[in-house]
């Protein structure tokens, strides 16, 4: 399915552009001007403007997936902080369907939040140069709303709300910003990387959480000696 509609919608955003280029008299435009370097720095907007949307697709298509794996992601967290803690896992399907919806809620929140911050990337691509860097920008936003997705789920097994979440993340970006950039990165590897790049993201910033939560710990007598 992710294949056959990542085919269908590069081949119909061509035909938008297309599309476009003629009934704004673009090409025309370029023609009777007969610059090379203007024609060059359009193909090259263009070109740009299509990866930042085909990167907004694909990381749509991405959020789906981590919304229909939530109670996987879930469970792997508490999982992992049930081993290192040697501690044993008590079930509790009130608490599970809490753990979902909160999954599912904060990976709508960061998908549209993404888009808004992609939708001014977008715009940034018709400036000529200057919006060449759009897809490297538009990467690490995605990369961190990404990280942002899986650090939440530690943060509501250490019972802070959304709003203090969202500010601890806030402070950590670059746990973020790493977890979501090695969780893109496998997701090159067909297959493969599709299945195992989730799970190694909710472990890595399960992982990240406690040795902070130990380091906070140790630290605690030291302020107040």
């Amino acid at each position: 399915m992710f294949m056959f509609s990542m085919f269908y919608f590069a081949h119909t955003s061509n035909l938008f552009f297309e599309w476009l280029s003629q009934k704004t008299g673009l090409n025309n435009w370029i023609k009777k001007e007969e610059v090379g370097l203007l024609g060059f720095i359009t193909t090259m907007s263009s070109l740009i403007l299509w990866v930042v949307i085909m990167q907004l697709y694909f990381s749509l298509f991405k959020y789906l997936f981590l919304i229909i794996g939530s109670p996987i992601f879930v469970y792997l967290s508490e999982k992992t902080a049930a081993i290192l803690n040697h501690e044993d896992l008590p079930f509790s399907f009130i608490m599970l369907l809490e753990d979902i919806f909160r999954g599912i809620k904060i990976a709508i929140r960061n998908s549209l939040w993404q888009t808004v911050y992609v939708a001014a990337i977008i715009f940034l691509c018709l400036v000529p140069l200057l919006g060449w860097c759009t897809p490297l920008l538009a990467l690490l936003i995605e990369c961190y709303y990404y990280g942002f997705s899986m650090v939440d789920y530690s943060m509501k097994r250490n019972k802070k709300n959304s709003s203090e979440s969202i500010f601890f993340i806030g402070q950590h970006k670059g746990l973020a910003l790493g977890n979501g950039l090695v969780f893109y990165i496998m997701h090159l590897l067909p297959f493969v990387g599709w299945v195992l790049a989730p799970a190694y993201s909710v472990v890595a910033a399960t992982l990240s959480i406690e040795e902070i939560n130990t380091d906070s710990k140790v630290k605690e007598p030291e302020i107040f000696s």
